[in-house]
């Protein structure tokens, strides 16, 4: 874990410092992480009882989600992917993710599934959703990119039964983010070395 007195930084400086320390880890760390990651979700008991999973794809020396998926459909799991709602303005549709999916970029350079209406699950049908994030710290607060799409996706995960899992690397732990009132914390982040549960 870092020394830094991260309290004393932005939230935009702790965004610059752990896509920094990311971007740092050696392809060969990334892949060896990646493999850990995978193994260790596909043995968090949510995901081991799950049918529906909700993945993202990885960018910016995030953990690479593609061992992840990859061992999700073997396990028999169906997998979804995050696309930006094309009408409600900050918000995410999931939609079915199977090898043959088309891909298209969207306006945040990020690769998503080709809108289709016939793959989109509600989100009350989703089990599993693996949230991306920048950092988290020793109580379960999220610091993401700055979007707000998983804070609003998350609002009502309770409400609506879904288990949220973060997904990142040991090294995007920090002792303590500073918090907005609509910041959702997560109730567990799994890592390459470790479970976390809150």
């Amino acid at each position: 874990m870092t020394q830094l007195p991260e309290l004393s930084l932005s939230r935009q400086e702790i965004r610059r410092m752990i896509r920094q320390r990311r971007r740092a880890l050696t392809p060969e760390q990334q892949r060896r992480f990646g493999q850990q990651a995978a193994a260790r979700m596909l043995s968090f008991p949510p995901v081991v009882m799950a049918h529906t999973v909700a993945v993202f794809l990885s960018f910016d020396g995030e953990l690479d989600t593609q061992p992840l998926i990859e061992q999700l459909w073997r396990a028999g799991k169906r997998v979804y992917l995050p696309v930006l709602h094309p009408f409600s303005p900050g918000n995410l549709l999931f939609l079915h993710y199977h090898p043959q999916s088309a891909l298209v970029t969207n306006r945040l350079k990020i690769r998503e599934p080709r809108l289709d209406v016939r793959d989109v699950l509600p989100l009350a049908k989703l089990d599993v959703l693996v949230t991306p994030l920048v950092a988290f710290d020793e109580g379960g607060q999220r610091l993401g990119m700055g979007g707000g799409f998983y804070d609003r996706t998350l609002q009502n995960w309770q409400q609506h039964k879904i288990q949220p899992v973060g997904y990142a690397h040991d090294c995007q732990l920090v002792e303590k983010l500073p918090v907005e009132e609509w910041d959702i914390p997560l109730p567990a982040v799994v890592t390459p070395s470790k479970i976390w549960e809150w």
